[in-house]
């Protein structure tokens, strides 16, 4: 980051100089959201956009899904986010000048979004082309107590001279976000090209006007989708507070609403506008009726006040930190950007309230506002072990998604339910099969995710009544998905799952992956303890839970038996677990000698060619290590650490927060901190060069889980707390709290202690490095440490396999594709080449 223009502030993100050249990132930078509402950081002018966006959680569009060759089972309706209409528009005028950031001559220029409050401010001191000068104060909150409000201030006061001002406000509905003016920031240019990581473009008309109408300062705007039939409201109060003389003037028609004020400003005298819009949608309740409750939201407001607003988000934003906050100590760099990682988890998550967590929270169009598993195996472990209430809505999600789920499923002929691999109304969305639907992992993630947040939380309850359906329903289709391979006496020997995607995407429809197998076994092995011990401890429970799901008598112990019988595969000849039964047999892709113009490999080499080698997008089988570490011995972990790292181009932001657990587990705590750093900078530095698409929501979980896991070293299998930490040599003391079944405990490790505090609750007992301890409520606990765990020194390369052989003798080499255009000519050992110009080369 730029220093100078993004000083180091442990509690805020402060820009200090505006540019249009990375507007997009910073759109996304400041972005303010509570989980079901959120504003990009677009300027109040509303000019120079990368994309305006206004978004909602679940508010979407669906579109039929085309494809150059249709098949049984595809997925046939797509979905995307809708961008609602815009009610960010503050514009400001000054003797009919625009305040217009391209061309103004602007002396002081600041933008903070505050992470104690959760409020973004700027601050602009604007000399006009006649020479005045004003001073232009801004503020920006989304509500995370009243998650449909947002609010909006802003202060405009003429220094040293009177003048005219005037103070445009509008709610206008865009398409796609484009800009009224036409004027695009330089940074938009990129959308042309080819990204799947981007949000599909409808070019139909999407909202419908239903009610548009202005009483007084209130305007209200009410549409319906096209196709989806959701419903959204939109209304807005408009507040001016002034001893300066002033006209108002409204006008309003279907797709915009204008409420300006013309002021007649006196030297040194302010002028404050509060704009207070509340935000409705429904799947399928008539807009007036939606305009009816935004009516009534900011009636409250109306009789409290703005200023109410203000001061409930600031209580509600140090609740969160108590619970929340990670502390790094001498490193306010790391601080600030670990704080912003929070921050926007809470912006994603907070307000989801039944509705998922997208990849891009409520802050872009990225990924066309779907939920992944990134949610479960990313997200959240840390809603559940800092608020545990967000963790249990988003598992509702899931729950509800189940008979979407069941179809799905018997579309693909299996038992029980699959759940969608993108989605947003819980249909499958994924057009490309090999890399979307295969991964039917996602399954195994949902149920981990139900299991440790049980586990964390004791709430037995919600498992006993809904949870339970999703344990049962996902455990059936591995019965069916995999198969059994019998012994030449008849006897069940191995249970196999074959034709399936695991994380990385660079490696599909492949035959037991490694990554799948293991959570699928976790899966099976969850479903039958939990249904057998509803059947012993709530037997009428139960028997409503066998009534519901028509549960067999002996489907536990099917699902007993396979997940004890599950293939995992090893290979004894290079003393690693294999990503899947014939990764080995592919040529091993040179990561190093691959130009970086050439990276992401996913858009530069077509996907037949990245299939045939040995190269990873994400952490795989590392994964597989840091999530069930308990079933593989350390020995295990180093080498296929060693192995799998040089192969991983870290081409998806989900991987580096992996690698840097592992890296700290096995000894490697340089390189684990060089990859919390990429984890850390995903969007603040913009390393992967989509961050003006939103943030990345799973990178900043996966933060958590670094400093938590990794650093922190915390542990939860079995259902046991335990800790060994890796703390880096020169971070002074790493703290951070969890919430374990009811207690929150404050932990901080130095190089030489971890200390457990306990909040007033019930004891807690854990484990430090194998030795039992317990800490009563409202106690604290010291326990000595002796190092910080194993030091490696550098990082493992593809060097260090040296001439490593296949299990059939052959030698596994590593290279790149050749980039050519030329015809290979085979001789008897290796390719020639005959260039373009003649010459003959070799292709390494």
């Amino acid at each position: 980051m730029d220093r100078d223009r993004f000083p180091i502030d442990p509690w805020r993100l402060v820009e200090k100089r505006f540019s249009l050249d990375d507007a997009g990132v910073t759109e996304t930078l400041f972005s303010v959201g509570n989980g079901y509402l959120g504003l990009r950081g677009n300027q109040p002018e509303g000019r120079h956009e990368h994309e305006h966006g206004t978004f909602i959680n679940g508010f979407h569009e669906t579109f039929p899904i085309r494809h150059a060759e249709q098949a049984y089972g595809f997925a046939e309706v797509g979905q995307t986010i809708v961008n609602a209409p815009d009610a960010k528009i503050m514009r400001v005028y000054v003797d009919d000048e625009p305040l217009s950031f391209d061309v103004a001559d602007v002396r002081e220029y600041e933008r903070v979004l505050d992470m104690r409050t959760g409020v973004l401010t700027r601050h602009v001191r604007w000399t006009t082309p006649s020479g005045k000068d004003v001073l232009i104060d801004f503020e920006r909150m989304v509500s995370f107590e009243d998650k449909h409000l947002a609010v909006q201030r802003v202060s405009v006061t003429v220094i040293g001279a009177d003048a005219a001002v005037a103070i445009s406000c509008q709610m206008i509905n865009r398409q796609d976000g484009e800009d009224v003016y036409g004027g695009a920031a330089p940074g938009r240019a990129r959308k042309a090209g080819f990204d799947p990581r981007r949000a599909e473009k409808i070019d139909e008309r999407v909202l419908h006007s239903e009610e548009y109408w202005q009483d007084g300062q209130r305007s209200a705007l009410a549409y319906r989708v096209a196709a989806s039939g959701m419903t959204l409201s939109v209304v807005a109060d408009h507040v001016i507070e002034t001893e300066n003389d002033y006209s108002a003037r409204t006008s309003i028609d279907p797709d915009i609403a204008k409420n300006v004020f013309r002021v007649q400003a006196k030297a040194g005298v302010p002028t404050t506008v509060t704009k207070v819009v509340a935000y409705h949608t429904s799947r399928g309740v008539p807009g007036r009726e939606l305009v009816d409750r935004g009516r009534r939201a900011l009636d409250r407001v109306a009789a409290e006040g703005a200023q109410v607003q203000f001061d409930r988000q600031t209580e509600w934003m140090a609740a969160f930190w108590d619970r929340s906050d990670i502390v790094i100590q001498g490193h306010d760099d790391l601080q600030q950007a670990t704080r912003w990682c929070l921050l926007q988890l809470a912006q994603a998550a907070a307000r989801a309230d039944g509705q998922g967590v997208p990849a891009k929270g409520v802050s872009g169009s990225g990924y066309s506002g779907h939920y992944f598993w990134d949610t479960e195996i990313y997200v959240l472990p840390f809603l559940m072990y800092t608020t545990p209430q967000w963790a249990r809505n988003a598992l509702r999600m899931r729950y509800l998604m189940l008979p979407a789920g069941r179809k799905r499923a018997a579309q693909l002929n299996e038992a029980g339910a699959l759940f969608p691999w993108r989605t947003i109304n819980g249909e499958e969305a994924s057009a490309y099969y090999a890399a979307g639907t295969a991964q039917y992992h996602i399954n195994a993630d949902v149920s981990f995710a139900l299991a440790k947040y049980v586990r964390a939380t004791g709430d037995i309850d919600f498992l006993h009544r809904e949870g339970v359906d999703i344990a049962v329903e996902t455990a059936r289709l591995w019965s069916t998905l995999g198969f059994w391979r019998f012994s030449e006496s008849g006897d069940m020997e191995s249970f196999h799952i074959h034709g399936v995607t695991g994380p990385d995407e660079y490696t599909t429809v492949v035959n037991d992956n490694l990554f799948t197998n293991v959570m699928a076994r976790f899966n099976l092995r969850f479903a039958a303890r939990v249904v057998r011990e509803m059947a012993e401890t709530v037997p009428e429970a139960y028997a409503l839970m066998v009534d519901r799901l028509g549960l067999g008598e002996a489907e536990a112990d099917g699902w007993e038996a396979a997940g004890e019988a599950m293939h995992i595969p090893y290979s004894d000849a290079l003393g690693i677990h294999p990503q899947d039964a014939i990764f080995l047999e592919r040529e091993v892709w040179d990561l190093d000698s691959t130009p970086p113009e050439h990276r992401p490999l996913l858009l530069h080499f077509h996907p037949l060619v990245i299939y045939r080698y040995q190269v990873l997008k994400q952490a795989d089988v590392v994964l597989a290590l840091f999530l069930q570490g308990n079933h593989f011995t350390d020995e295990e972990k180093l080498a296929d650490f060693e192995y799998y790292d040089p192969l991983t181009t870290g081409d998806s932001t989900l991987s580096a927060v992996v690698q840097s657990i592992l890296a700290a587990e096995v000894g490697y705590q340089d390189l684990a901190l060089e990859y919390f750093a990429q984890s850390i900078f995903v969007d603040l530095g913009d390393l992967h060069h989509n961050a003006a698409d939103g943030v990345h929501v799973a990178s900043a979980g996966g933060v958590w889980t670094a400093l938590v896991s990794g650093f922190g070293g915390m542990r939860d299998h079995f259902g046991e707390l335990t800790f060994d930490p890796r703390l880096p040599a020169d971070w002074p003391s790493l703290s951070f709290t969890l919430h374990w079944h009811g207690t929150q405990l404050r932990i901080t490790v130095t190089a030489g202690t971890l200390e457990v505090v306990a909040s007033p609750g019930e004891p807690v007992s854990f484990m430090v490095r194998g030795a039992s301890y317990v800490v009563a409520g409202g106690e604290t606990v010291t326990v000595r440490l002796h190092g910080q765990g194993p030091v490696l020194h550098g990082r493992p390369t593809l060097e260090d396999l040296g001439e490593s052989l296949r299990e059939d003798g052959t030698l596994l080499s590593a290279s790149v594709p050749a980039m050519t255009t030329s015809i290979p000519v085979i001789t008897g050992s290796m390719p020639i080449i005959s260039g373009d110009d003649g010459n003959l080369g070799i292709d390494t």
